[in-house]
Formats: structure tokens, C-alpha cells, sequence
């Protein structure tokens, strides 16, 4: 059942994030969660190394780092997706 929370959770971040980035995202839905789901997997190891791993109540720091990171992989994930397409066309 975790998974299924994992694939939610990160749909949600990647949503997020495309709303808060400038622009068109040329992306399908599946990457968007995917991207989503590394960008808080990222938020949240970082969360852990800067020491706010498990904190009492809602840890809206790790939150905000786990859409920081949902934010930064679709930032970058997104010209990589529309780089391969285009060099898939091409050949």
C-alpha cells in the first residue's frame, strides 16, 4: 500500500510543481507523477540530512523541500522528455 501512496503523492507534487513553473510542460501525466515522486524522495533525503527528518506535528519544512525538489526535476526533467521526443521524431 505504500506504493500506491508513493504514486498519489507524487502525482500531487508533480502537479504542483508544473503549476508553479512558468510555461507549457510538454509532458504525459505517468512522468509528471514520476518526476514528482523522485523530486520528494529528493525534498525529503535532504529533509533528513539537514536533520528535520521526524519533527512533532505537521513538518511543512519537509514539505516544502519535498515540492522544492518536485519543482527542481521538473524543471529539468521536462526539456530532457522534449529532447528525446524530438530525437525520436527525427530518426
Amino acid at each position: 500500500m505504500h506504493w500506491l501512496w508513493a504514486i498519489i503523492v507524487g502525482l500531487v507534487l508533480g502537479v504542483l510543481a508544473r503549476l508553479i513553473l512558468p510555461g507549457k510542460h510538454r509532458i504525459p501525466l505517468w512522468l509528471t507523477a514520476l518526476l514528482g515522486l523522485i523530486g520528494g524522495i529528493l525534498g525529503n533525503a535532504v529533509a533528513h540530512w539537514i536533520g528535520l527528518g521526524h519533527t512533532k506535528g505537521i513538518d511543512w519544512v519537509r514539505h516544502a523541500l519535498q515540492l522544492g525538489g518536485a519543482v527542481l526535476t521538473i524543471a529539468v526533467g521536462t526539456p530532457l522528455w522534449a529532447r528525446i521526443r524530438s530525437s525520436r521524431k527525427a530518426t
